[in-house]
């Protein structure tokens, strides 16, 4: 990798400031996992880096029946801890799907939110893509089968993160903190389609951190987390889907149906929403809201099959969130 310059703010003022235009391709650095492969790679060449996990929280407190979650927090930690695990066991259960035990350790919650997409010709140097400033996106023609479904165009990349779906499935605001202050953004309004803005994946300004993640209070929801991958082990999901289900004694009074992996930002189904609406939960009723999620997807030359694979994690987090046993 090029030579850069490293900077050890001890503030979040600090770790702003350090982020300046004036100091030109300077980035923020968290665990490490995803920016310092992409510099091994020549994907991104920073003059600048910016160390942010001495300047962010690592901690979670309470906050108006919520919790608030510094971004500097661990995966690992994130995973275990009891209030997260208690009060919003999606998101504990997707923190611990994250890659490995060496991984979740390194990994911060931040990184997790805004790393890059990991599509191969976007990693790879040799293609110059949409996200690296050309004018095509390689995957259309080209290896697709773990490319967008929905969403998808002019870039057809999925959006990376684990924490991502569950945060606007249980109605998160981000922190984001810049030189004119801060501001806060809900999870659903913070990651963007590539109609919006091919060369980004969310609305973070260059010289702004995302400091915190706010969950609000969750109130009787009752939750299910439900990931598909070719492996157990350390591998990628093919795709995935936390469900809430809010009940009216034995039935759905209001859902929430938020998809992983399957466009280029977390992909909420209304349609399978409304197919749970004032129903009882059985593998009927399950399956049939999980065939109206995948109404409308589109794929690639390659990718169909990820239907039917999202159809499953879906039907099955249904079915999790309502205490019935799935494999």
């Amino acid at each position: 990798m090029k030579p850069f310059a490293y900077v050890n703010p001890t503030n979040e003022k600090e770790a702003v400031a350090a982020l300046a235009p004036e100091f030109e391709k300077a980035l923020p650095l968290g665990g490490g996992q995803d920016l310092l492969a992409r510099m091994k790679d020549y994907v991104t060449q920073p003059d600048r880096i910016v160390n942010v996990k001495n300047a962010l929280e690592a901690t979670v407190t309470p906050q108006n029946g919520g919790l608030r979650i510094g971004a500097a927090m661990k995966m690992a930690d994130l995973a275990e801890h009891a209030d997260v695990k208690r009060l919003y066991p999606a998101l504990a259960a997707a923190a611990i799907e994250v890659g490995t035990p060496q991984i979740r350790n390194q990994g911060t919650v931040g990184g997790n939110l805004n790393q890059r997409p990991r599509c191969w010709y976007f990693r790879n140097e040799e293609f110059v893509c949409f996200k690296k400033g050309g004018n095509t996106c390689f995957s259309i023609t080209g290896e697709n089968q773990f490319h967008a479904i929905f969403g998808g165009g002019p870039s057809f990349i999925v959006h990376p993160s684990s924490l991502a779906v569950p945060s606007v499935a249980y109605g998160a605001t981000f922190r984001l903190l810049g030189p004119k202050g801060e501001r806060m953004v809900p999870a659903a309004e913070y990651f963007t389609l590539p109609t919006i803005n091919v060369r980004v994946e969310n609305v973070l300004a260059p010289d702004e951190l995302l400091t915190h993640v706010i969950l609000p209070a969750p109130g009787n929801l009752k939750s299910g987390h439900y990931e598909v991958r070719y492996k157990t082990s350390h591998d990628w999901p093919i795709a995935f889907a936390t469900v809430l289900l809010a009940m009216k004694g034995s039935t759905v009074g209001s859902a929430r149906v938020v998809m992983g992996a399957v466009a280029p930002i977390p992909w909420r189904s209304q349609a399978a929403e409304k197919a749970l609406a004032g129903k009882a939960i059985t593998e009927e009723t399950a399956a049939a809201a999980a065939e109206a999620a995948l109404q409308g997807a589109r794929p690639l030359s390659e990718n169909a099959y990820k239907i039917q694979v999202a159809k499953t994690a879906v039907k099955r987090a249904i079915l999790r969130a309502a205490g019935i046993q799935t494999a």
